[in-house]
């Protein structure tokens, strides 16, 4: 994509620049099946021929010291406009019809469209002033999280990422086979109360009504992986004994150890947990427990959804199926929280050109700063009582 301004990094980088000291990385080329030969008398022969090697399983590479290898930058910018949750009417239908699809392929080449420009009137400052300077009447203020701004737009249209082909599937939930995420217990369904009575505050009271990835602490495992609007990239790298991802935004790294140790001391915990891998063939499994509890969610940046408790484990699977894909499986198994597991599963890709770029969260921002000022302002003022800013002057 030529537009993408947006990556991570972090102090992990010293860790997987050290890790692609140990391991280089394997290249990534495409496979063409050959056809059959025009010319070729048995032209029955040669299509039989085409069809085994297309049929034939993906001989997954291997790192040179025997590791199945699955480094290389990813993105799982395919499965964004997939809902999460399959839409009720859907069933048990797991993937879309032809018509379906094509309805699909349409909005791909719209979202690319959008990107590729620059898109228009991508924030509602910019639509109230287009509509000012051509005498129209200025559209409705947004309503919401993003409604407390001069520009409430999360991000400027050409920041977006787009799918480069549309997906099948009808949702990225796969397990119930409704594609619908469990109901939650009480306890769970009482904080997830709590968050959106935070986050819908139209004045916050503290740093504590916006998420932890609004504060650029973290998304967690889940909300590092599960395509958004922007910042769906990752990079992969092994080493003997190690696989270390790097995620584009919030600049989070997890190094994964594969040599078979146990998980750490339950009372060692963190917002990415303890992961230990292993390979079940040409599959990396990595179990993640020794989660901090009543943060994060399994959800969209890792807010969407009720905050997850510290007896989560998250079960991930990627396996390499062809030079420019991985499938990507994540279990969710957390009873304190939901009344049964369930799982998403999508497809990560390589894509020409895809890089990850620095991810400065916050560097130098003053958003947060000025928003709560603003707040203790309306405070202030709906009091009766002099402002802040008056107060200081």
């Amino acid at each position: 994509m030529n537009q993408r301004i947006f990556l991570c990094t972090s102090a992990g980088a010293a860790i997987i620049a050290a890790m692609i000291a140990a391991g280089p990385l394997a290249g990534q080329t495409s496979v063409v099946a050959a056809k059959p030969d025009a010319k070729t008398a048995d032209k029955s022969e040669a299509k039989a021929s085409t069809k085994a090697k297309l049929e034939a399983p993906f001989p997954a590479p291997k790192t040179p010291w025997g590791d199945p290898d699955i480094q290389g930058t990813w993105t799982s910018d395919d499965t964004w406009g997939v809902p999460f949750e399959r839409p009720k009417n859907f069933g048990t239908r797991a993937t879309l019809t032809e018509d379906e699809l094509a309805a699909r392929a349409k909005a791909v080449a719209n979202s690319e469209s959008f990107v590729e420009t620059g898109g228009a009137n991508h924030s509602p400052a910019k639509a109230q002033l287009d509509a000012e300077t051509k005498g129209e009447a200025a559209p409705a203020a947004p309503q919401g999280r993003y409604g407390r701004g001069v520009d409430s737009a999360p991000v400027p249209g050409h920041w977006g990422e787009f799918a480069r082909r549309p997906s099948h599937q009808t949702s990225q939930v796969v397990d119930p086979p409704d594609g619908r995420i469990p109901p939650l217990t009480p306890e769970a369904q009482a904080k997830m109360d709590a968050k959106n009575k935070l986050r819908r505050d139209p004045v916050p009271a503290s740093y504590e009504n916006w998420s932890w990835y609004d504060r650029c602490i973290s998304r967690g495992v889940a909300g590092s992986i599960l395509p958004v609007i922007y910042g769906n990239g990752l990079e992969i790298v092994q080493t003997p004994g190690y696989v270390a991802i790097r995620y584009e935004m919030v600049h989070d790294v997890r190094v994964i150890p594969t040599d078979g140790r146990p998980h750490l001391s339950s009372n060692i915990r963190s917002f990415l947990g303890d992961a230990v891998g292993h390979w079940e063939g040409k599959t990396l499994v990595v179990e993640t427990t020794n989660f901090i509890g009543d943060r994060l969610a399994v959800g969209v940046n890792g807010d969407g959804g009720p905050p997850y408790s510290d007896e989560l484990k998250l079960t991930e699977r990627f396996t390499r199926v062809s030079p420019n894909t991985v499938n990507y499986e994540m279990i969710v198994d957390d009873p304190k929280t939901y009344t049964a597991t369930w799982k998403v599963a999508f497809p990560i890709t390589h894509e020409p050109g895809y890089q990850l770029f620095e991810y400065a969260c916050h560097e130098g921002n003053m958003a947060m700063h000025n928003m709560l000022v603003t707040a203790r302002m309306e405070d202030a003022k709906n009091a009766g009582k002099a402002t802040p800013k008056q107060e200081n002057k």
